[in-house]
C-alpha cells in the first residue's frame, strides 16, 4: 500500500515522502497513530503542492539571509566600555551587546546565537565577527569597542 508519511518515521522515511509500506503495517500502525494518510491523488497533489511552497519559502528565507548579509558588509557597530589599566575591559563584550548595538546603531535585527564570537572581547580595538545566518550564508560583522 502506497502511504505519503506526515512524521518523520524511523526505518521508513521523512515526512511528505511517499512509502511502499506492507498493507498490515499502514492499517494497523501508520494510519491510526496518523503518521501517515494513503497515497490518493487528492493527497499526491496536497503533497505536491506542500512541496512546491516549502521551496518558495526556503528561497525566499535564502534571499532575505543574503540580503542581511549584503547589509552587513557596510556597517560598523560601535560600542563603549570601561577598562582599567592596559586597556583591559572590566568584563567582556558579549553577542547578546553587539546584537543589542546592531539593532539600535543600523536598525538590523539579528539574534545573538547567529554571531560567531571565536572568543571573548575583553580589550579595546576593532574586532571582525561571523554571523551565520542560514542556508549557508555568512556575513561579517566589523566591531569597534573604544574608550567610554
Amino acid at each position: 500500500m502506497k502511504v505519503i508519511l506526515q512524521q518523520d518515521v524511523r526505518g521508513q522515511g521523512k515526512k511528505g515522502q511517499l512509502i511502499e509500506a506492507s498493507d498490515g503495517y499502514a492499517r494497523n500502525f501508520l494510519l491510526p497513530r496518523k503518521l501517515a494518510v494513503e497515497a490518493t491523488a487528492d493527497n499526491i497533489n496536497t503533497m505536491k503542492l506542500q512541496e512546491k511552497a516549502k521551496k518558495a519559502r526556503e528561497a525566499a528565507e535564502k534571499a532575505e539571509a543574503e540580503a542581511v548579509a549584503e547589509r552587513l558588509k557596510n556597517c560598523t557597530v560601535r560600542i563603549t566600555a570601561k577598562a582599567g589599566n592596559g586597556g583591559r575591559l572590566f568584563g567582556s563584550i558579549t553577542s547578546k551587546e553587539i546584537a543589542e548595538e546592531l539593532k539600535a546603531q543600523h536598525g538590523i535585527d539579528l539574534p545573538k546565537a547567529k554571531l560567531v564570537l571565536e572568543e571573548p572581547i575583553k580589550a579595546y580595538g576593532g574586532y571582525t565577527l561571523k554571523a551565520k545566518l542560514g542556508y549557508e550564508v555568512t556575513g561579517t560583522v566589523q566591531v569597534i569597542v573604544a574608550e567610554g
